[in-house]
């Protein structure tokens, strides 16, 4: 059956009359009531169907290879439409729009997230949301950094994450002692810029003696306890063999491990440029559905506004990546 626009005005018999007739082009827009380019048209054409109005060449504002490259990180980090538009705009083509990005991601059938997920035999119920916090309540972890050529042993990443607006620090070290988890917790405070009222860690010995004494509790005099203790700040401790307590940074961390596999570093220095641009981009750039797509930077600002005696000092940027 021919496919006929509804509002057409020709129908396929009489397509089919001007593709046999010897008259021309102006005599049988005469004759049929139509322009002579639709005459013309209908001529030349070997069949009496409507073909499709979408234009052959697009015009994109993304190049053949970046859309292939923008798909690809959609494949392999399953970022979200706007976190996958803040990494287009930062390092592939900072003219990209929203609507842009999401008719690409649809055009190469990669706009359903979940289903680009690996499915898991046996699925676990979600878990449940954090409860809601104020700027205040950091979860803090540490995760490993790879060695680098110009290295003679790995380092670690000591990384903090507000709670409620997402903000993260972190500085790297080159061991995972307590004295290092006392430096960083220092130079935390001396960077954020709202007040630190809670620290959550996991049990590691650079953080709590949990595990080295008999009772399985806390002796309060760990070198990290003495130093939040201090500062005003309280520690608490993820329950045991329960990681998701602290996941906010997990994920974090997921995403730095992501951005380590995928890219080769020359030097330490390179690995700490990338790091360096990443954490700008991810707390001024990237915007978080957990904070009605605002980036961490946005949504300090605004609690700023609206809790100002929250804060130590004025949001306006933040600082790279110490080591």
């Amino acid at each position: 059956m021919s496919q006929v626009h509804p509002v057409a005005r020709t129908t396929p018999r009489t397509r089919a009359e001007m593709r046999s007739s010897e008259d021309s082009s102006a005599e049988l827009a005469k004759r049929y009531n139509v322009s002579i380019a639709t005459a013309r048209k209908w001529k030349g054409r070997d069949d009496s169907q409507d073909r499709s109005h979408r234009p052959h060449i697009l015009a994109t504002t993304l190049s053949v290879g970046q859309e292939l490259l923008v798909v690809e990180l959609r494949r392999m980090l399953l970022l979200p439409l706007d976190d996958l538009l803040a990494v287009t705009r930062e390092f592939i083509n900072p003219d990209v729009s929203r609507s842009g990005l999401d008719r690409c991601l649809r055009r190469h059938e990669v706009s359903n997230l979940k289903g680009l997920q690996p499915e898991i035999e046996g699925e676990i119920k979600p878990l449940k949301t954090f409860k809601d916090y104020a700027p205040g309540f950091l979860h803090v972890d540490i995760k490993y950094l790879p060695q680098m050529p110009d290295e003679t042993h790995r380092r670690y990443l000591f990384v903090a994450i507000d709670r409620a607006t997402r903000w993260v620090y972190m500085r790297s070290y080159r061991d995972q002692s307590e004295q290092s988890s006392v430096d960083f917790l220092r130079r935390l405070q001396r960077v954020a810029p709202m007040k630190i009222k809670n620290i959550l860690t996991d049990n590691g010995s650079q953080f709590t003696d949990r595990f080295t004494s008999k009772t399985r509790t806390p002796s309060g005099r760990h070198m990290f306890d003495v130093a939040c203790s201090s500062m005003g700040i309280e520690h608490r401790l993820c329950p045991p063999r329960r990681p998701q307590t602290n996941g906010m940074v997990e994920r974090f961390n997921g995403r730095i491990s992501d951005l380590v596999k995928q890219t080769r570093f020359a030097s330490a220095a390179d690995l700490d440029a990338t790091l360096t641009q990443y954490l700008t981009t991810y707390n001024h750039h990237i915007p978080q559905r957990a904070l009605n797509h605002q980036s961490p930077i946005q949504a300090l600002k605004r609690w700023q506004i609206d809790k100002p005696d929250l804060f130590v000092k004025r949001v306006y940027k933040h600082a790279g990546l110490d080591t």
